[in-house]
């Protein structure tokens, strides 16, 4: 068994009847905090990684992101809306869509070339989307106080 699928068959015993009541009670509303602490702790594990050269840190942070995405991934999943290799396929896709000069064969002559045909590939996934967008000031502005929260929760000013 892949330790992804080991991952992903512990949290569905943490939701499930005989599973943790703190876990069973999480919704995607409840975890947004978990997810922007998490994430912070990345940007710390990097930081410690970048200046110490000891990994131990961003290895269990990372971690700590991925559960976050995994919980997310199984409560779309009890909700019928979408699955893990859902998530894992999008993002693949997504890669390879965006690098046609890695998966495709395409050249391009330069680096701007690159980067101005990764930005149109965007565009196009994006199409008809735009509006999406229109959520995102407000997250950043959620996620703001959400890190103010944490700060304090962990006493940090």
């Amino acid at each position: 068994m892949a330790e992804i699928d080991r991952l992903k068959e512990i949290v569905e015993t943490l939701r499930s009847e005989h599973g943790c009541p703190w876990d069973r009670a999480q919704t995607h509303e409840s975890l947004k905090a978990s997810v922007i602490e998490e994430a912070a702790e990345v940007v710390c594990g990097i930081n410690i990684l970048d200046e110490t050269r000891d990994s131990e840190n961003l290895k269990e942070e990372l971690g700590d992101l991925l559960l976050q995405i995994m919980f997310h991934a199984v409560m779309a999943e009890e909700e019928g809306l979408f699955t893990f290799d859902d998530v894992v396929r999008g993002i693949s896709d997504k890669m390879v869509r965006r690098h046609p000069h890695v998966f495709s064969g395409v050249t391009y002559a330069n680096e701007e070339e690159m980067h101005e045909a990764w930005a149109k590939i965007k565009k196009e996934e994006k199409a008809g989307k735009e509006w999406h967008g229109d959520y995102l000031p407000g997250a950043f502005d959620e996620a703001l106080k959400l890190i103010k929260r944490a700060k304090e929760r962990k006493g940090i000013r």
